[in-house]
């Protein structure tokens, strides 16, 4: 296939064509406008790959890519391309509704001309729309809340999750009204190693490091489901060529955990490594940095889901060991030193 990937200089969306390139035959053309969570640097190694291309382009400019869809034949489209902070969309929500539902809009109408032409059907046959969605559009579970199971009625808490529950729903509406074969994953909470520095785990590794406070919204109770970002690849790409158009499936690992859990044990993976200028060594343990901060609006207690069905339907499940991805990826961040510069005004998780 001829596959787009949107947002693919971004954590996943780069992970998803390392995979591509690496592991099928598959054509690659990545588009992307590099805002400040894209970056060249994670797509370096194959960027001179013979099925690899890239393109530094909006998704909110239809002319641009109704023309990469015609000139590359696409048979697919892996949508990727998001504005993800939680924090950031309740600071300044617009952003999040250009990007996530105007950019989805303004794609979906290029596909719709690009199928026309074309001559598709609907049955999927020849072209997909794949959806990369996450957990957060079901809304809190609750302490004792059953994980969301796909169908769940959709219940955002954020301008980020609001708009991501908008983009599906366009994407959905489009399949019905002009045939698009669509498929919709949603994730749990992804990790590894060249996440942006916003997200929870490359923030604690980066401040630990800086000894610097390791800031925790209120009392750190909230509960995620964390995901090793490889296997999140892997069912995306099994959802790509063997899910149904019109399904959806959830991607979860079923490892749960508290925020302040999580930080701690960061912490203690990284009192146990010898770190060359550890600015943490006058402490007793990096958890000592760890700073109780005022909560944030509208935050959800917990997110869970159910991923039975792709297991049954996609034959995949996440087999990443928490503790082993925890680790590796605190490896990878402390040996690469890559981490970049915060520029977020509030340094708080976003969870």
């Amino acid at each position: 296939m001829n596959i787009l990937v949107t947002g693919g200089c971004g954590f996943i969306g780069s992970r998803m064509i390392h995979y591509l390139i690496h592991e099928t035959s598959h054509q690659v053309i990545n588009v992307d406008s590099l805002t400040y969570a894209g970056s060249l640097q994670n797509v370096k190694s194959i960027q001179s790959h013979s099925r690899y291309q890239f393109y530094r382009k909006d998704i909110r400019d239809a002319r641009a890519m109704l023309g990469v869809l015609q000139d590359h034949a696409i048979d697919a489209v892996l949508h990727f391309a998001a504005e993800t902070h939680v924090d950031r969309s309740i600071a300044s929500g617009p952003a999040f509704i250009e990007t996530n539902v105007v950019g989805t809009q303004t794609l979906l109408e290029a596909v719709k001309k690009y199928l026309q032409e074309r001559g598709s059907s609907r049955s999927g046959e020849d072209f997909r729309w794949l959806q990369v969605s996450t957990d957060e559009v079901f809304g809190d579970r609750g302490a004792d809340g059953r994980p969301s199971v796909e169908g769940d009625p959709y219940s955002p808490s954020s301008p980020y999750s609001a708009s991501k529950a908008a983009a599906d729903h366009l994407v959905r509406a489009y399949e019905r009204t002009y045939g698009i074969p669509s498929i919709i994953t949603y994730a749990s909470n992804n990790y590894g190693p060249d996440q942006h520095p916003e997200k929870l785990i490359p923030l604690t590794v980066e401040r630990s490091l800086a000894g610097k406070a390791i800031p925790i919204y209120g009392g750190g109770k909230q509960v995620r489901e964390w995901i090793y970002v490889e296997d999140h690849v892997l069912g995306i790409y099994k959802a790509l060529v063997s899910g149904s158009p019109g399904q959806s499936y959830n991607l979860g690992s079923g490892n749960q955990m508290t925020n302040i859990d999580l930080v701690q044990r960061i912490c203690r993976i990284l009192d146990e490594l010898d770190i060359e200028g550890d600015i943490g060594r006058t402490l007793g343990s990096y958890a000592d940095l760890i700073a109780h901060v005022d909560d944030r609006p509208g935050h959800d207690f917990r997110y869970a889901i159910d991923s039975t069905k792709a297991k049954r339907e996609l034959d995949w499940e996440a087999t990443t060991a928490f503790q082993f991805g925890l680790k590796q990826t605190a490896f990878e961040l402390v040996k690469r030193r890559r981490i970049k510069p915060l520029d977020i005004s509030r340094e708080v998780v976003s969870l």
